[in-house]
């Protein structure tokens, strides 16, 4: 276990692999790190540039960009490449083009001999997920996608700006798909232990009114940004970290990822954003939230969204 050593393989490095790649190397999590593109000199610049940031990095990390058989030594293998969301397009809009792309790249990785852990950010990430899940024949619990993660901490920012209150304060969870149908759990909701809708009352300047356009703009976030910036991959990125870091120290740590039901929640043949106990071996535990009925309504809705679209698309595989 000494000589053990912790390898990442990053596939894709656009905003999303290469923020996350340097975000990564901030924190010190992996000591192997590998960029995998298909425009390689874009791959082999970005791991020049993060080498010339390591004596600045917290420990040291071995970077260099490589190709698919580089994945079979990897722990982790991200994938983060696909077809990017355009501004007014749903992430369920790149569900057809992404899925032919991710047969690909599933079909490359397994050649390499991999058997760690598959962690995909690529959207519609609830439904590439299940198709890396079918693609590779690999465990489920050893297939994650980044699910409503990112959704999550925009809650948790957003009510902890709204109540002044530190952002890791804030519990909370956005469930479902990491999309327009997602929902936030009310019910489970507190600051310190108290309800959040508690936290409205008798307090100047607060009201129940305002939480519905906090969950609002966390649901629209994405759309928000792309029309600013033309992408979103800062938050998604460190999300990504936190979950890597959570995988390789076997934190058992709770986070919301894209995970597949099998009579949880009352569903099953599914990935889709839940709370999930993750350690080293990939997914321990679904956590089941006590769900209120119009929570529970709303999450079989976004099931059956996530079902009637992959049923056209995966068929074809």
């Amino acid at each position: 276990m000494l000589n053990r050593v912790n390898r990442v393989a990053v596939i894709g490095t656009g905003f999303v692999g290469s923020s996350y790649a340097f975000a990564l190397l901030n924190q010190g999590i992996a000591e192997e790190l590998v960029l995998i593109d298909l425009n390689a000199h874009k791959a082999e610049g970005d791991a020049m540039d993060l080498n010339h940031g390591l004596p600045f990095a917290p420990s040291y990390t071995k970077i260099w960009y490589g190709d698919y058989s580089e994945c079979g030594k990897a722990d982790i293998v991200v994938i983060t490449a696909g077809a990017n969301q355009k501004p007014a397009e749903t992430r369920l809009d790149l569900v057809e083009k992404n899925t032919k792309i991710f047969k690909g790249i599933v079909e490359q990785i397994l050649a390499s001999g991999f058997d760690g852990i598959f962690l995909v950010a690529t959207n519609p990430v609830d439904i590439l997920t299940y198709a890396v899940w079918k693609f590779s024949g690999f465990p489920k619990e050893r297939v994650i996608g980044s699910g409503t993660i990112l959704d999550t901490a925009r809650f948790r920012f957003l009510l902890g700006d709204y109540f002044n209150v530190d952002t890791r304060n804030v519990h909370a969870y956005i469930i479902g798909e990491h999309g327009d149908t997602e929902l936030p759990v009310w019910s489970n909701a507190n600051i310190a232990g108290t309800p959040i809708t508690e936290w409205t009352k008798n307090r100047e300047g607060y009201s129940r009114g305002d939480l519905n356009q906090i969950f609002l703009n966390v649901r629209d976030a994405a759309y928000h940004i792309i029309e600013r910036k033309g992408a979103t991959y800062y938050g998604i990125a460190m999300g990504l970290v936190r979950l890597t870091k959570a995988l390789l120290e076997n934190e058992n740590s709770v986070l919301t990822v894209s995970a597949y039901l099998n009579g949880e929640y009352g569903h099953d043949d599914i990935y889709i954003g839940v709370p999930a106990i993750v350690n080293r071996n990939g997914i321990k535990q679904i956590v089941e939230l006590d769900l209120n009925d119009q929570e529970k309504e709303k999450f079989a809705g976004s099931v059956q969204v996530l079902k009637n679209t992959m049923e056209t698309v995966l068929k074809k595989y």
